[in-house]
């Protein structure tokens, strides 16, 4: 069964500027949620497969909807991550639900590549309830400058009955990065990790 969406929403984060030096070219992270009608709010399932293939449509759709924000192509994208956010009526599984078991397939299919973790985050809250969704390195997990988040906020969302499901993607890592560790020209891109 296909996500019953009320509301899409694409934004596009950039910063030009960070204490006083110019980032050219700027730091720009995209965020795409959908606002979906939860099919088991109010009520105990036991079997969480219609919200796991739910996952698979929100991951390939939100990703492309990134992609198409930041314009950009699939081999541009740097970072990505994931988050959701449960209404009330609904539980954190429901949430870990559509994140988890199938959704990085997509994601890493739109983007042509991906074998690290996708970072999440989950909570339950109300309308307007902001979550910050949590980035890091598509290729490899320890890149010290690609760890990173982004705020999102709908205020008319999740309302009871409803679950907020976000992707992220980014086409470059954090403002002036200079803590060390491994740097993106360095990735080998066989684990996930390194």
């Amino acid at each position: 069964m296909p996500a019953d969406i009320r509301k899409i929403l694409t934004q596009v984060d950039e910063i030009h500027l960070e204490m006083g030096q110019t980032i050219s070219p700027p730091t720009r992270r995209a965020v795409a949620c959908a606002v979906i009608a939860n099919p088991f709010a109010g009520r105990y399932q036991e079997d969480l497969s219609e919200l796991t293939e739910i996952g698979v449509e929100l991951g390939d759709l939100l990703t492309k909807r990134c992609l198409a924000a930041l314009n950009i192509a699939p081999d541009q994208a740097e970072s990505f991550g994931k988050a959701a956010i449960v209404g009330e009526g609904g539980e954190l599984e429901h949430a870990a639900a559509i994140l988890h078991p199938k959704l990085g397939t997509p994601v890493r299919a739109a983007l042509g590549k991906g074998p690290a973790l996708i970072p999440s985050a989950k909570k339950r809250g109300g309308l307007g309830t902001p979550i910050d969704v949590p980035l890091g390195h598509k290729d490899a997990a320890f890149v010290r400058s690609h760890f990173d988040a982004v705020e999102v906020r709908i205020t008319d969302a999740p309302r009871a009955g409803e679950i907020l499901v976000a992707i992220a993607i980014t086409d470059s890592g954090r403002p002036l990065p200079r803590i060390g560790g491994l740097q993106k020209h360095e990735i080998k891109g066989e684990d996930g990790l390194r």
